[in-house]
C-alpha cells in the first residue's frame, strides 16, 4: 500500500481512539505525541500514518510500541451489525490461509462507533511499505523499462499465489499494483483480498468512484456491476501486467485511461503491444501471447490461471531465460510438466539450476507408462532409446551432486528403464557408474541413497555389455565399505549381495578381493537366513567364486569362530530343503567346491555326502539338481576309492602344484 501522509500524530476519523468495542484510549502514558489504541491482539499500537484510501475504507498503519512491528488496519465502514457479521464470516476463512506469497489478514474483528453511529469492520494487515505502484511509479519516471528477470521472479510468485486462490475457490477481487506488496526486492506478496459482503457494497463503490476514478480502472468489465469471478481476477492481473509493460512509455494517466477503454474497445490493446515490440521491451513476445487472452471482454472467452502460466512459461518465453534465482512454485512447475515427454525434458533443462523442478519432474516422469519413458518406436518396430534423457538426467545428477534427494529419486527413475539392454550400455557410456561409485563413496552414510544405488547398478549389471571392467572392478570394495556401514541392515546386506553376484559373475572382482567377498558372502547369510533372496544370491556368488578359484573355495570351507561355510551350508539346507531353487543354488556350490582334490576330505567330514545324497533323492524329477549332486557323490567316491595316494581327480578345474595349505 501506498503511503501519502508522514504526519505520525493524525488521527484518522473512526473509532481508533475511543474507548469502545475491542479497541481502547487514545492516550497512553509517556507517549502523548501521537494518538495510541489497544487494538490488535491487545497489543498497544501507536497510530503513524494514514494511507490513501482504498476502495472500501480508510487505511492506517500501526506500530506496537514494545516489540515496534508495523501493521495496517483497515476500517471499512459497514451498513448495520448485519451485514458487519456477514463480511466478518465471510473473512474468518482468510486468516487460515498460509502461503508464501500471500499476505494474510492477522486478524479481523467489528466494533461500534458510538459517535458515528455506525458498525464498523477492522482488518489487521502485514505491513510493507513498499509495492508494484512504487516499482512501476519509479520506472515511469526513469522511463526505463522494468528487469525482465524480476519480472519473471514476480510473475512466478504471483501466478502461484492466485493458483492457490483458485484452486480453493477464493477470489482476490481486488487485485491492483498497490495490492501486490514487495516483502523484500525479490519477494512479492497477494494482500488486501476482498470478499463479495463488502465488494458489491455500491453505495461505497461509487463514493470511491467519485472519488479517485482510477479506482476501478484495474476491475473487469463484469465486477463493474459486481460480478465476480476467477476470470474477473484473470482481467486485473492482465491490467498489472499491461501497466508493468508499458511504463517506460506511458504515464500514469495515460494507462489508466488505456485501461479503462479495455472495457468497451479491445482493439486498443494491439496498437500498444505494437509499440511494446517496436520499443523492443523485454518478455514483448510473451505479453503479444498472453494479454490478448486475459484481456477479453466476455468472461468465457478469458483464459485461466494454468493457461496463464502455460504461455508465461511456454517454450518461447523459456528460450529467452533460464530463471535464475527464487525457487519456481510447485503449483506452476506442476502446469508446466503436462506436456509430453519432450516439454518435460525441455524443462528441465531450461530450470537446471533449479533442483526443486528436476525433483517435481522426475516424479512426473515415474507416472508415465514404461513404453513412453523416453522409448520411441523405430521404423523397424524395434524399440530405440532417446539419449537426450540419459543425457537430461545425468546432467541434472552432477548438476546437484549434493542432493540426496534428487539422486534419489534419478536413480529410482534410471532403474526402471535400465531394464533395457541399449539403455543400459547407452548410461555406461554416459559415464552413470563413474556417478555411481562417487555418490557411494560421498554418502555412505545415507541409507537411501546407498540402497538406491545399489539397485540401479544391479539393474546395470544384469545382462549387461561390459562396456568398462576396470570401472566394475572398484565396486566390490566399495559395496564391502556400504556394507560394513550399515551392518544391522537387512536390506542394504540383500542388495549387497545381489550387486556381489553379478560382479563375480562377470569376472570383475580381483583375485586379492577373493577371500574377502566369500567372507562378505557368508557373514551376510549367516543372521539373515529368513530373506530367500539374500541366501540366493549370496550362494550363487559364491558358487561362482568357487568355480574360478581354489583360494575362494578354500576359504568357503575355512574354519571361523561360529563354524565353517559347510555347516552354514547345512543350516541353509535343513531351513530350506523343499525349495528347490535355494537347494539348487547350494547343491552348484558343492559341485564347484568338490572339483578340488584337496577339499574332498573336508567335504566328507562335513557330512556332505548324506546332504548330496539327500538331494538326489528328495528332487529326482530336477535333472540339474540330480546333475550336482551326482557330481558330488562321484568325486567323494573317487576320493574314497583304494589307492589313497592317488588323489587327483578325472578332469579338476585347478593344478594344485602351488602348495596351498589344508584348511584348518
Amino acid at each position: 500500500m501506498n503511503s501519502e501522509g508522514e504526519n505520525s500524530s493524525f488521527l484518522p476519523p473512526g473509532p481508533w481512539a475511543r474507548s469502545t468495542g475491542s479497541l481502547g484510549p487514545e492516550a497512553q502514558a509517556g507517549a502523548p505525541e501521537a494518538p495510541q489504541l489497544a487494538g490488535h491482539k491487545g497489543q498497544l499500537q501507536m497510530i503513524l500514518q494514514e494511507l490513501s484510501p482504498g476502495a472500501l475504507g480508510v487505511n492506517v498503519v500501526v506500530e506496537e510500541t514494545k516489540t515496534k512491528v508495523k501493521h495496517v488496519i483497515k476500517q471499512v465502514q459497514c451498513i448495520d451489525h448485519h451485514h458487519a457479521s456477514q463480511a466478518l464470516e465471510e473473512l474468518r476463512p482468510l486468516l487460515q490461509l498460509q502461503h508464501p506469497y500471500i499476505s494474510t489478514y492477522e486478524e479481523v474483528f467489528q466494533m461500534w462507533d458510538s459517535e458515528a453511529s455506525s458498525m464498523f469492520l477492522c482488518l489487521v494487515m502485514e505491513y510493507s511499505p513498499e509495492s508494484f505502484q512504487d516499482v512501476i511509479e519509479a520506472k515511469r519516471k526513469e522511463k526505463a523499462t522494468i528487469d525482465s528477470e524480476w519480472l519473471r521472479s514476480m510473475l512466478v510468485q504471483v501466478l502461484d499465489a492466485l493458483e492457490y486462490l483458485h484452486r480453493l475457490d477464493i477470489l482476490h477481487r481486488n487485485l491492483k499494483p498497490s495490492n501486490i506488496a514487495l516483502v523484500s526486492q525479490n519477494h512479492c506478496k497477494l494482500q488486501d483480498l476482498g470478499c463479495h459482503t463488502l465488494m458489491t457494497h455500491r453505495a461505497k463503490w461509487n463514493i470511491r468512484s467519485e472519488e479517485d476514478p482510477c479506482k476501478k480502472s484495474w476491475m473487469a468489465p463484469e465486477a463493474l456491476s459486481f460480478s465476480f469471478s476467477q476470470k474477473s481476477d484473470i482481467w486485473s492481473l492482465g491490467c498489472i501486467i499491461l501497466d508493468l509493460a508499458s511504463c517506460s512509455f506511458l504515464n500514469g494517466t495515460e494507462a489508466m485511461y488505456l485501461r479503462k477503454s479495455l472495457h468497451q474497445q479491445p482493439d486498443g490493446l494491439r496498437a500498444i503491444l505494437e509499440t511494446i515490440e517496436e520499443r523492443q521491451v523485454p518478455l514483448a513476445d510473451t505479453f503479444s501471447l498472453l494479454l490478448p487472452a486475459m484481456l477479453q471482454i466476455n468472461p468465457s472467452d478469458r483464459i485461466t490461471i494454468t493457461d496463464v502460466i502455460r504461455i508465461s512459461f511456454g517454450r518461447i518465453s523459456l528460450k529467452s531465460s533460464t530463471l535464475h534465482g527464487p525457487v519456481i512454485p510447485e503449483a506452476v512447475t506442476n502446469v508446466l510438466l503436462e506436456g509430453n515427454m519432450a516439454s518435460i525434458l525441455e524443462l528441465m533443462q531450461t530450470f537446471s539450476s533449479h533442483p526443486e523442478v528436476q525433483l517435481r519432474a522426475m516424479k512426473k516422469l515415474m507416472t508415465m507408462p514404461e513404453d513412453q519413458l523416453a522409448l520411441v518406436q523405430g521404423t523397424d518396430a524395434k524399440v530405440s532409446w532417446d539419449s537426450s534423457f540419459s543425457s537430461v538426467l545425468l546432467g541434472t545428477l552432477r548438476t546437484h551432486s549434493d542432493s540426496t534427494q534428487l539422486i534419489i529419486k534419478a536413480y529410482s527413475l534410471l532403474t526402471i528403464i535400465s531394464s533395457h539392454e541399449s539403455v543400459s550400455q547407452e548410461l555406461q557410456k554416459a559415464g552413470l557408474c563413474v556417478l555411481l561409485l562417487q555418490h557411494l563413496n560421498s554418502f555412505l552414510q545415507d541409507r537411501d541413497v546407498c540402497l538406491s544405488g545399489l539397485g540401479l547398478l544391479w539393474v546395470l549389471l544384469v545382462d549387461a555389455v561390459i562396456m568398462n571392467r576396470e570401472l566394475l572392478e572398484k565396486f566390490p570394495a566399495l559395496v564391502a565399505q556400504v556394507l560394513a556401514t550399515h551392518p544391522a541392515d537387512v536390506d542394504m546386506a540383500e542388495a549387497g549381495c545381489a550387486v556381489l553376484w553379478l560382479l563375480s559373475l562377470l569376472g570383475c572382482i580381483r583375485e586379492e578381493q577373493l577371500e574377502e567377498v566369500v567372507v562378505l558372502f557368508l557373514r551376510n547369510i549367516w543372521p539373515n537366513q529368513g530373506r530367500v533372496q539374500l541366501v540366493n544370491n549370496a550362494y550363487r556368488g559364491l558358487a561362482s567364486l568357487a568355480k574360478v578359484s581354489e583360494l575362494a573355495a578354500f576359504r568357503v570351507v575355512a574354519l571361523e569362530e561360529g563354524g565353517s561355510g559347510l555347516s552354514l551350508l547345512q543350516e541353509t539346507y535343513q531351513l530350506y530343503r523343499d525349495d528347490s531353487e535355494v537347494v539348487e543354488n547350494l547343491c552348484m556350490l558343492l559341485a564347484h567346491l568338490a572339483s578340488y582334490k584337496d577339499i574332498l576330505p573336508e567335504l566328507e567330514y562335513s557330512g556332505i555326502r548324506t546332504l548330496a545324497q539327500d538331494i538326489q533323492d528328495r528332487f529326482p524329477s530336477s535333472l540339474k539338481l540330480v546333475s550336482y549332486a551326482k557330481e558330488v557323490l562321484l568325486s567323494l567316491d573317487t576320493a574314497a576309492a583304494p589307492s589313497p595316494g592317488d588323489r587327483e581327480l578325472p578332469g579338476a578345474a585347478c593344478d594344485l602344484s602351488g602348495g596351498l595349505p589344508a584348511p584348518p
